[in-house]
């Protein structure tokens, strides 16, 4: 059995946290693999690493001084090697970057909170560790060369007892370094998971596990113990910020399972997700939403073919790369829901454009949606359950203004005002969980 384990930058903030990490990883021999995010806030006043090395890139851009900066970023790196009393040149890495970051690419900048984290990581474990260029590669339309990949992390990890290798980044062909979107260190997991053949990726963050909704909004949400992967899928594309919604994608066609576990209590079992169908005590496995989205409502005229009025329309959202969330449909109108933020960017062009589609009779557009997603394969076996939801929300004077429902049957979403998507999450969970 082999075992891939990933910790975030919240179990990598200083030398206490690496202490666990560390008894962690040699707590169960079968944890072959580590892959670590850059060091992350230490105290609350403290910057994130990553956010650090955008703003050092900037300032050399825009030949700025950066030396505040560098020697920020460099003090939160020895304070957790002398800690540690580690034997490590950490100034010779240091003035490597210095050197390398006038002439190479952002991303190269950026990569290397996770590379020096990766290294003081495997230095005080005392195993081997592998720089993650040499092996996550990158095609040149920014997707992952599984084939080449898996292949290099096969051949390096070999039959060593424990590696550590730093999320977030590969690098093309070219060996050009390349990064993964935000929180990317989870899919980096993700894919050394499948490239090893692991049992088991596990997950460790600063949380015990995924809740059923946002703590923030609900009292005590409750843990989810296990859920499938298409229900997490939907839980994080809609907001759920456990995990990044991309570290699915690699392992789910081999059914690794994932573990989320909590750094801080490491006897905690957390969450399981897998491909697995199971039972729950309520029919919701999770709540999750977001706010401030914007509903373009077309009316067609009454003879027009609906099929050419809709290509049309989505021609226009691909022309301006407008992503859409929902499409909620009627005979003659259709509601395009889309992100306020992206939306407002391109307003007055796409609206244009759409004026220039001859079978559309009106447009309009509504500002101020919030979106809430209901999420549960049990929900497929309670008739009547939708119309429970919408009664408990119209007793709490909650006015619905989108609905979508897939065939599949465990997913529902609503969309809300702005000024009731707490209240609606929360009389959902009050009324539908407890």
């Amino acid at each position: 059995m082999s075992i891939v384990c990933k910790f975030g930058g919240s179990s990598m903030a200083n030398a206490v946290q690496f202490k666990k990490v560390k008894d962690i990883v040699l707590s169960n021999n079968e944890r072959k693999a580590v892959v670590v995010s850059a060091i992350g806030k230490s105290k609350s006043t403290d910057n994130k690493i990553t956010d650090l090395l955008y703003l050092l890139y900037a300032h050399i851009k825009y030949k700025v001084d950066y030396t505040p900066i560098f020697n920020q970023i460099k003090e939160r790196y020895m304070a957790v090697k002398n800690d540690l009393n580690l034997n490590f040149d950490l100034e010779a890495e240091f003035d490597l970057i210095e050197k390398n970051m006038k002439v190479l690419n952002q991303d190269y900048i950026v990569s290397r909170g996770e590379f020096l984290a990766a290294k003081l990581m495997a230095n005080y474990i005392g195993c081997k560790f592998i720089d993650a260029a040499d092996v996550m590669k990158f095609n040149f339309d920014g997707t992952v060369n599984y084939d080449i990949t898996c292949k290099l992390i096969e051949e390096a990890v070999g039959n060593e007892p424990v590696v550590v290798i730093p999320g977030f980044y590969g690098s093309y062909e070219t060996g050009e370094i390349h990064l993964f979107s935000r929180g990317g260190s989870d899919v980096s997991g993700s894919i050394v998971a499948r490239a090893i053949k692991a049992d088991i990726y596990e997950n460790w963050t600063d949380v015990s596990g995924i809740l059923m909704g946002d703590p923030r909004i609900i009292t005590n949400p409750r843990k989810i113990s296990k859920i499938t992967y298409e229900e997490l899928r939907e839980l994080s594309y809609m907001g759920a910020s456990v995990l990044h919604q991309d570290a699915i994608f690699p392992i789910e066609d081999e059914n690794i399972p994932i573990n989320i576990r909590n750094t801080n209590e490491p006897e905690n079992a957390g969450t399981m997700i897998s491909a697995n169908d199971y039972q729950t005590e309520t029919a919701i496995t999770g709540i999750a939403g977001k706010k401030n989205f914007t509903s373009i409502m077309v009316i067609k005229k009454r003879f027009a073919k609906k099929i050419d009025v809709l290509s049309q329309i989505f021609n226009i959202f691909k022309k301006f790369n407008l992503n859409v969330e929902l499409v909620p449909t009627g005979v003659d109108a259709f509601s395009f829901i889309v992100e306020t933020q992206e939306f407002d960017k391109i307003r007055y062009n796409v609206i244009e454009a759409l004026n220039g589609v001859e079978d559309i009779v009106s447009i309009n557009t509504e500002n101020n949606i919030a979106l809430v997603a209901i999420v549960g394969k049990n929900m497929a076996f309670k008739p009547g359950f939708s119309g429970q939801i919408f009664a408990v929300l119209g007793k709490n004077g909650i006015s619905v203004k989108v609905i979508a429902q897939g065939s599949h049957e465990y997913n529902i979403i609503i969309g809300v005002d702005n000024k009731d998507f707490e209240k609606a999450i929360k009389v959902i969970y009050d009324n539908m969980v407890e």
